[in-house]
């Protein structure tokens, strides 16, 4: 695979440093780092990133997670070592990563509300935003993971 744009941030610079403070603020805001990359390594797995795969998975153990926990994490649903409040993140991660698909539906925000403060929930959507949104550049301009 070819990038079609080598390096993003010399491109268009100040779109790039923005959504670089965008990334900071929301992996900066008091969320579990644990459960920051759970939920980005979710995205990129729905949205087929493996630029993304690659860099999550290596941040993820960097922070301590265990490599059974990463490779059930697409199977999360049928697996025993996601607590309560990383289940919610991971079907809210879900709902609106496919929103077209699934139109945020109430059960999941249910499974949310119940696990997360009004202010968690605002910083959880907002970062799988910024996943989504980097998955899509990342994709979109075929960026290839370190080999």
């Amino acid at each position: 695979m070819t990038p079609r744009i080598a390096n993003y941030h010399k491109a268009a610079p100040d779109v790039i440093n923005g959504m670089l403070a965008f990334e900071k603020a929301v992996t900066n805001s008091g969320l579990e780092k644990s459960l920051i990359e759970l939920v980005k390594m979710r995205a990129s797995q729905i949205n087929g990133c493996a630029f993304c795969l690659d860099m999550h998975s290596k941040d993820a153990r960097a922070n301590g997670e265990t490599e059974a926990r990463l490779y059930l994490l697409n199977a999360w649903h049928e697996s025993p070592l996601y607590s309560d409040r990383e289940r919610a993140a991971l079907a809210w991660c879900e709902a609106l990563t496919l929103v077209a698909e699934t139109h945020a539906p109430d059960a999941a925000y249910e499974q949310l509300a119940a696990q997360f403060t009004e202010a968690e929930q605002v910083k959880l959507t907002m970062l799988i935003g910024a996943i989504n949104s980097w998955n899509r550049l990342a994709i979109g301009m075929r960026a290839v993971h370190p080999v």
